[in-house]
């Protein structure tokens, strides 16, 4: 394995190069090694910017930011882009780090998947704007596009823009984020060191480069929750690796062969086991012995039906809907209240291994199911281990940014709305490093990329030193239906009660509530709710769980 150092600054930047300032030890500019990675001020106590600045080393005035340095954006998705079309904008020296081959790596695995919201709220402003001068077309607003569509039809292009092109590295994987000679135990002069964000290509080479901010972009797929309970994997669920599958395979396309006449059994209650669901009974339909299990924890999967025709976000009530049908008409074995505890592996034979054999706590006891393949759709948490030595703020429960988590909290959040949010509430106690996107969110189910564009807008502007357009955030979303002002009652285990309201954004019913709130006695039907901070707003929406947290302890299935 090889290594590198690289700062990624200007040619112009080089040692000795037009900026009139000596290399040599002592020299004018008070370090030696000036404008490389081993400079040290000739002064020990004195920091590099301190001993450049007092000897008016010429490096100082003509780079801007942190001695001229580049925003570093962790990740090429949809948000990452986006951050670079921002940053493109207001003429910041940046670069792009994606892990994948291509950009939109982590998409193109479910490019199979049709998003729930249309166009319109699929692309940022400044990427557009970028993109219009090439001769790009918008595809149109009203259509749901599938995550290769997405790929295809934006990010590729925004991706070649010539404000972006050459700033994009894929294949090189972020493994740490740092302060540049110190660990996250130094607090002396701490802002005074640049970030460090360490990487790795695909041949192995690991490099060090240093930033002036650094955007973490890079979401949450690939860090799926365990399958067992209390946020702990089962008993058996790593020697059980082989026989799991992500959430979201290509049934139909790329996998058939995994699943066609087989025993599937799908584990989760977000949109990403229903859209699985669906798929398998369709193969079902096609392909003899197909056979579909469904095993969820709770007493009930009403959530996940949402509110159907009154969804905000027609795709995504319709595919509650579909589901529920499929259900009712037996094609999905669906188990209630099931908790896995152990995964069984069948001791290789002289073929092919038999199935797996999943085990799990349901109130009539203890049961088993034995699958070819298991689904896990449980969702997703942040990888926060390559951010070990720098200093965040982050909810305990969430792994969200502290301020931005009782805005986003599934526990309360299943039918408010998220209120804009931006630089402010992004920030960290490290100076100049930012979480935004999906990974933003942490382990909350609940974001949406329109939300993250406007994150990313905020934190661009703050870098900029343009502090109105920072805090000037607002949001422009659909106008959700999925508030209820009705107890849920039906699909439950006997039992189980339908207490409180059951959508309620709160634990505890309220005395009163506004006609536009998701519970209460109001019989109008879902408004939108303004929100907006700083400037006329836009229309928000909620961006929650369909039924959250909250309405499975109101119902009993906490």
């Amino acid at each position: 394995m090889s290594t590198s150092t690289g700062r990624d600054e200007p040619a112009a930047s080089a040692a000795g190069q037009d900026t009139g300032q000596s290399t040599q030890s002592g020299g004018c500019c008070g370090v030696s090694a000036c404008c490389t990675d081993a400079e040290q001020p000739v002064d020990p106590g004195a920091t590099l910017l301190q001993a450049k600045t007092e000897a008016g080393c010429g490096c100082v005035a003509d780079h801007d930011g942190e001695d001229g340095l580049p925003v570093l954006v962790i990740g090429a998705g949809p948000v990452g882009l986006a951050t670079a079309a921002h940053l493109a904008e207001r003429g910041l020296d940046f670069r792009v780090l994606e892990a994948g081959p291509e950009v939109g790596a982590a998409i193109s695995e479910w490019g199979h998947v049709r998003l729930f919201s249309p166009w319109r709220y699929n692309t940022d402003s400044a990427a557009r704007r970028l993109l219009e001068p090439t001769g790009w077309t918008a595809p149109d607003p009203d259509h749901l596009p599938t995550g290769a569509e997405l790929v295809r039809d934006y990010l590729v292009p925004l991706a070649g823009v010539p404000e972006l092109a050459g700033r994009i590295h894929t294949g090189t994987r972020v493994v740490a984020v740092t302060r540049q000679g110190i660990d996250a135990t130094r607090t002396i002069d701490r802002d005074r060191h640049p970030l460090l964000v360490r990487t790795i290509d695909a041949e192995g080479t690991v490099r060090d480069r240093t930033a002036r901010a650094v955007i973490d972009a890079s979401g949450t797929w690939g860090h799926r929750n365990p399958l067992g309970h209390s946020g702990l994997p089962a008993i058996g669920e790593d020697q059980a690796a082989r026989y799991l599958a992500g959430p979201l395979p290509d049934v139909l396309g790329r996998d058939r062969d995994r699943f066609a006449g087989r025993h599937t059994l799908v584990v989760g209650m977000g949109h990403s086991a229903a859209n699985t669901l669906l798929a398998l009974a369709e193969l079902a339909e096609q392909a003899p012995g197909t056979r579909i299990s469904w095993v969820v924890r709770s007493a009930s999967v009403t959530r996940l039906y949402g509110g159907g025709e009154a969804d905000g976000l027609p795709a995504r009530g319709a595919l509650g809907t579909r589901l529920k049908r499929a259900v009712e008409a037996g094609s999905i074995d669906l188990v209630r209240g099931f908790t896995i505890t152990r995964f069984t592996v069948p001791e290789d034979g002289p073929g092919e291994p038999g199935p797996v054999t999943v085990t799990g706590a349901t109130p009539d006891g203890e049961h088993a199911i034995a699958a070819d393949t298991v689904v896990a759709a449980t969702g997703f948490r942040p990888d926060l281990d390559m951010l070990r030595e720098i200093r965040l703020d982050l909810d305990p429960a969430t792994e969200a940014p502290a301020k931005l988590a009782p805005m986003i909290d599934p526990n309360f959040h299943s039918c408010g709305t998220v209120p804009p949010h931006g630089e402010r509430d992004l920030a960290h106690p490290e100076t100049g490093f930012y979480l935004a996107g999906m990974k933003s969110y942490g382990r909350a189910p609940t974001f949406l990329m329109a939300t993250g564009y406007e994150q990313v807008r905020s934190i661009t502007a703050a870098l900029a030193g343009d502090r109105e357009a920072a805090d000037t955030v607002q949001l422009d979303l659909p106008e959700t239906g999925v508030c209820s002002t009705d107890p849920v009652t039906e699909d439950q285990l006997p039992g189980a009660e339908a207490n409180g309201c059951g959508t309620s954004c709160a634990a505890e019913p309220a005395a009163e509530e506004s006609p536009s709130s998701c519970c209460g006695s109001s019989e109008q039907a879902p408004q939108p709710v303004t929100v907006g901070v700083g400037a006329p707003a836009g229309v928000g929406f909620a961006t929650g769980r369909v039924h959250g947290y909250s309405g499975d302890v109101e119902r009993g299935e906490g």
